[in-house]
């Protein structure tokens, strides 16, 4: 119960029980000054590397290691350190957003005065004043208006993304109160329900207390609840009071994180790290084993100096497990933590590529591609299925109102100026004279250059019922981002708002066609230049389940009107009379050439049928529970026995590039489905414009229109053999949600669960394309659902603009928002957001496409290079009496994968082409030699692990041998173990980085800087660590040692030799198969090269011949820029 303005009832009334409620401060950040350190360490720790990493630093510090515990501790605590500052400055930012939201001031209603505090000490209750443009601070029950008839009009984009105005009533005891003392001296309360994160459901009820009078109870919903975080438009202030706060605002209990979706390439790190942990204990096994097999001579075991004693001996199990945990803290670096925070940085640098890509920033719209996470660039690379919304996705959801059906007389108006209301004298002006479509005229159909003259009462009726039923407001002038609207030659003029694009649309067609100017008020309608007033009595408004809305009005004669609109499917199994058999046909024509239909049916009501309805309407919106469902029923009781007036017909146009880019999908071995709740004929004259659906496609159908002919069962089992017996024919299937949801029921009659859902995903992997219509929102997710859970587990990416398409977006592996009409909550709930959906094209065959074979040569490398590096530790046991001597000095292990080799494979996974982006954009086949994870197999992982293995075992043998004779100096002294340690380590440095060096296609002037800077580094650091005592170490086991090698011809020797040798078998792999079984992306590759050699070879030789005529001067040079320029292996920047 909610005490308004915190006023207790009257005596004899309802007991007061004061109750607690939140404050209205919301907390969007995850940690707090005082629990970050400790949450935070829980969180990281989490994660398995970091665990095992903490383990082996503990491990180091309570027993005695081969290593020091700063060679694990070290790379460690960087790795915690970089991701707490990042996380930290994330938090920081959402503590500041909270704070600016808490602090925002608010204008309260206290003793008849308004009174201005902060957002943050509002309190349930307490009287808001909000003005226009301003945003509400809580959830608010509207009292009342600056506009006469009590409504006020509001934009939800932050919350449910539409942009389109919407129309809240104020409750009608109290909408007529003008004044803060008015509204102070209300005496009531408000019963509701508890806070629940619905947007579109509110149930409650207001108790107005008079003076010695019966308490008045009216109901109270969702056109009453204004919700935090939406905008007052085209209302001067209106008065509300505060009934959910903080974080019991609807805004609030919608924010939950979106489930953690995965990518397949962090799959594939997470198997290989399994696979290099049970090397790692294999190892340590090995080498325990080993250690006491070779100590089980007496003469082999302990020196005489270090003499075990007889207890000592006897604990040979405890001693063998230290030894085993030594083994494993020597043989640690295997495990690359590292790679985890190089990945982390590679995905959240390489994502600003997307945003800063220009050709993916829409000039209309004034922006460009958004990423809202990083975590899953790589995962467009991979992408199988693409499942797309039509209407605002593939169309434009720009609507144009073409034409009417009237009794079957189809009405075609003058050309509409969509979104921009011109008058008579406007349109027909020399600028703006736009001439009829010249068709062949049949006897039903009458063209009109000039405003329709009704002449029958159906087509009277008909222009009436859609000029009264709808939601579209009139609006003089706005600024949207600096921008007026409604101007026009200078001067200012309305324009209309509505919620639906179709219903303006439709306004506009019946002002040009029917009325000059049409003005909107609730209270009265009216028409101009008409003599009919029509007074406004109910609205049933639109739902999805439905797919209607009515209005009840009254005549100024006294007559009651109900008029319907709404989709064919709900309308016409409610008409009684009217040309049902000609509307019906020309709405199934108008469906096949693509256009959006809408049927028109009108009923009469006596005063005793409207008295009925008026009971039913008030009794189910009075009640507390169930309302929702009492309100269907009784919209059910009063939509019934109509009269059909006609239909109407908008065309939605294609986007552009939309076909290009959906053939372009094709290529590139993605299977393409439209998910839509349009008709069947409609979506599928759209997948024709699109391309989805040639000529040459056969279509099989499995709609409910079939399923009534025959039964499921065999209709599927007939469309399975078709496409077995016929595989070599293109297929395209069409689905309806009827159909689907029978296929996904889960007790088949006669048959097992999910049998028919094998059949039914058996046919759809042998069509090209899918179409599905008449889908509910809840149906898209459950279908992209059906192919994520399927045998092949294929990677699947949704793309919408609408909230309808937010379910299959969060579904879908990928999901991507287009920043549409229909809002912004597909793009705010989606992991990219693009302008259009043909720049999906870009996305996935150049940014996905350089993305996968980035972060997969990244996670490759860091395996590889941490064979080569401990591998030869391993062999080192096997000459030092498995002693646990380390190869490597301790700052060597310690910055190996920190210092020296981070830095070009990171820079490698950023900024790496293999081929040009126009190379991928024109041959988008390109795109499958990448697919189903090809880079990250198996047999690829297997071959980088070997070659690591190969080189580690070349690095140490060939050391070995050729410090067989260890008198290398010319003054005969002898190199020890850190000489021979050091000697392995530099050919691993450039052995591993020169490998890199090889695997680059593209060089820019950082690659250079980078990787040679980094070989530098290496040979500046070792100079220094071994030339300078460090007064700070207690040994100084490394002085002058780098040094003494290096003064050494023979090591000179060694070092080149071995990284020759290192490095060549992998050269002649790459040779060999780009001889003998090249792959599409090798071709093209060389196809460039080939190209890049004959235009110098022709500049050349354009240079070197100074007698060309003056016309091939003109005309070579042109011509070499047009075939060559985009093929160019060196383009300024990344994508």
């Amino acid at each position: 119960t909610v005490y308004i303005g915190h006023k207790e009832p009257p005596p004899g009334a309802e007991a007061y029980i004061p109750q607690r409620y939140p404050d209205n401060r919301i907390v969007s950040s995850k940690y707090t000054f005082w629990n970050f350190i400790p949450k935070n360490l829980f969180e990281q720790f989490r994660r398995i590397a970091n665990f095992y990493f903490l383990v082996i630093f503990l491990v180091q510090l309570i027993i005695d290691t081969p290593t020091s515990p700063v060679t694990s501790g070290l790379p460690l605590f960087f790795v915690i350190t970089v991701t707490a500052i990042k996380q930290g400055y994330e938090d920081w930012l959402r503590h500041k957003a909270d704070c600016s939201i808490n602090e925002c001031p608010v204008d309260v209603v206290q003793q008849g005065k308004v009174v201005r505090t902060q957002s943050h000490k509002l309190r349930v209750g307490d009287i808001v004043m909000v003005r226009e443009d301003e945003t509400f601070p809580c959830d608010l029950i509207l009292l009342s208006s600056s506009r006469h008839d009590g409504t006020c009009y509001v934009t939800t984009t932050s919350l449910d993304g539409e942009s389109s105005h919407k129309t809240y009533y104020a409750v009608p005891d109290t909408m007529a109160f003008r004044t803060e003392r008015e509204v102070d001296s209300l005496h009531a309360t408000i019963e509701c329900e508890q806070p629940q994160p619905d947007l579109y459901k509110f149930v409650g009820r207001i108790n107005i207390y008079k003076d010695k009078e019966e308490p008045v109870a009216r109901p109270l919903g969702a056109e009453n609840l204004l919700l935090r975080g939406a905008t007052l438009k085209n209302t001067q202030h209106i008065y509300a009071v505060a009934v959910y706060t903080g974080m019991e605002t609807k805004m609030a209990l919608n924010y939950q994180s979106k489930s953690q979706k995965r990518s397949a390439v962090e799959k594939s790190m997470n198997a290989f790290l399994i696979v290099y942990l049970c090397i790692l204990i294999s190892k340590a096994v090995i080498n325990t084993v080993l250690k006491y097999a070779w100590q089980w001579s007496p003469d082999r075991d302990e020196p005489w100096y270090n003499h075990r004693t007889e207890i000592e001996r006897q604990r040979h199990v405890i001693r063998a497990f230290t030894d085993f945990l030594a083994f494993m803290v020597l043989f640690n670096y295997i495990i690359p933590v590292s790679m985890y925070v190089t990945v982390e940085m590679q995905k959240f640098l390489g994502s600003y590529f997307i945003t800063w890509d220009e050709e993916m920033f829409d000039e209309e719209l004034g922006e460009g591609a958004q990423v809202n996470t990083s975590d899953l660039n790589e995962e467009l690379g991979q992408v199988e299925y693409v499942f797309t919304d039509k209407t605002g996705t593939l169309t434009e959801n720009n609507m144009e109102f073409i034409e009417c059906c009237v009794d079957g007389n189809v009405y075609i108006p003058h050309a509409i100026c969509n979104g921009q209301i011109l008058s008579l004298q406007q349109m027909t002006s020399e600028g703006n004279k736009h001439s009829l479509p010249k068709l062949k005229c049949a006897e039903n159909k009458k063209y009109h250059s000039k405003r329709v003259l009704c002449c029958s009462e159906h087509e009277d009726l008909f222009f009436r019922a859609l000029c009264l039923c709808h939601t579209v407001q009139v609006k003089e002038e706005e600024t949207v981002d600096g921008i007026k609207r409604g101007i026009h030659q200078g001067r200012p003029t309305s324009f209309y708002i509505s919620s639906s694009p179709d219903e303006v649309a439709l306004v506009e067609g019946m002002k040009s066609t029917y009325h000059e100017h049409l003005p909107f008020t609730w209270n009265q309608l009216h028409k101009l230049k008409l003599p009919d007033r029509f007074e406004l009595l109910h609205v049933l408004n639109f739902d999805s389940v439905r797919r209607r809305m009515s209005v009840i009005v009254k005549t100024s004669s006294g007559e009651y009107l109900l008029f319907c609109k709404g989709a064919d499917s709900s309308i016409f199994p409610r008409v009684v009379s009217g040309k049902l058999e000609q509307v019906k046909a020309r709405v199934e024509q108008n469906a096949v050439e693509g256009l959006r239909t809408l049927c028109v049916a009108y009923r009469r009501l006596s005063a005793s049928e409207y008295e009925q309805a008026c009971h039913h309407l008030t009794e189910a919106k009075l009640a507390l529970q169930d309302r929702e469902q009492r309100l269907a029923q009784a919209y059910d009781i009063i939509e019934r026995d109509f009269v059909l007036l006609g239909a109407t017909a908008v065309e939605d146009r294609l986007q552009e590039k939309a076909a290009d880019t959906i053939e372009s999908l094709h290529k590139a071995g993605m299977k393409v489905w439209v998910l839509t709740g349009d008709k069947m004929e409609t979506a599928a004259a759209t997948c024709y414009a699109s391309k989805l659906f040639r000529r040459s496609t056969q279509i099989l159908e499995l709609t409910k229109k079939r399923t009534e002919e025959q039964s499921l069962h065999d209709v599927l089992f007939e469309l399975n053999r078709t496409v077995l017996r016929q595989h070599c024919l293109d297929f395209g299937l069409i689905i309806d949600g009827a159909t689907l949801s029978a296929v996904l029921k889960p007790n088949q009659e006669g048959a097992g669960h999910g049998n028919y859902r094998e059949i039914f995903l058996e046919i759809c992997r042998n069509c090209s394309a899918v179409l599905c219509c008449r889908m509910a929102p809840l149906q898209k997710a459950q279908i992209v659902k059906l192919i994520k859970a399927s045998k092949e587990h294929p990677i699947t990416l949704a793309i919408g603009d609408g909230a309808n398409d937010v379910s299959m977006i969060l579904e879908a592996h990928v999901g991507i928002g287009i920043m549409g009409k229909e809002g912004r909550q597909a793009a705010r709930n989606s992991d990219y957001a693009i302008p259009k959906f043909k720049h999906l094209k870009k996305m996935l065959l150049v940014h996905g496409h350089y993305y996968y074979i980035r972060i997969a040569e990244l996670v490759q490398y860091f395996f590889y290079k941490n064979v080569c590096f401990i591998f030869p530790q391993f062999l080192y046991q096997f000459f030092c009496g498995f002693s646990q001597q380390p190869l490597y000095d301790t700052a060597y292990l310690t910055l190996y994968n920190i210092s020296f080799t981070s830095l070009p494979i990171l820079l490698y996974s950023l900024v790496e082409q293999h081929v040009t982006m126009e190379t991928l954009k024109r041959e988008p086949s390109l795109y499958r030699d990448i697919a189903k994870n090809s880079l990250l197999r198996w047999p690829v992982f297997l071959y980088w692990t070997c070659l690591g293995v190969f080189d580690a075992v070349t690095f140490f043998f060939g050391a070995y041998f050729l410090f067989d004779n260890t008198t290398f100096t010319s003054n005969g002294q002898m190199f020890g173990n850190w000489t021979f340690g050091t000697l392995v380590f530099t050919v691993l440095v450039f052995t591993v980085t020169l490998k890199l060096a090889l695997d680059t296609h593209h060089w820019t002037w950082i690659n250079h800087f980078v990787i040679w800077g980094s070989l530098l580094f290496y040979v500046i650091f070792s100079l220094l660590w071994g030339g300078i005592i460090w007064p700070f170490l207690n040994y100084q086991r490394m002085y002058y040692v780098f040094m003494q090698m290096l003064s050494s011809g023979p090591a000179w020797l060694s070092i080149i030799l071995l990284i020759t040798v290192s490095l060549l078998p992998d050269v002649i792999k790459k040779v060999l198969c780009r001889t003998m079984c090249p792959t599409a992306t090798e071709r093209a590759q060389v196809g460039m090269q080939q190209l890049l050699c004959e235009a110098e070879a022709l500049n050349s030789s354009c240079t070197m011949n100074g007698k060309m005529s003056e016309r091939s001067d003109r005309f070579l040079p042109p011509v070499l820029f047009f075939l060559f320029s985009p093929l160019s292996l060196h383009p300024d920047g990344p994508p």
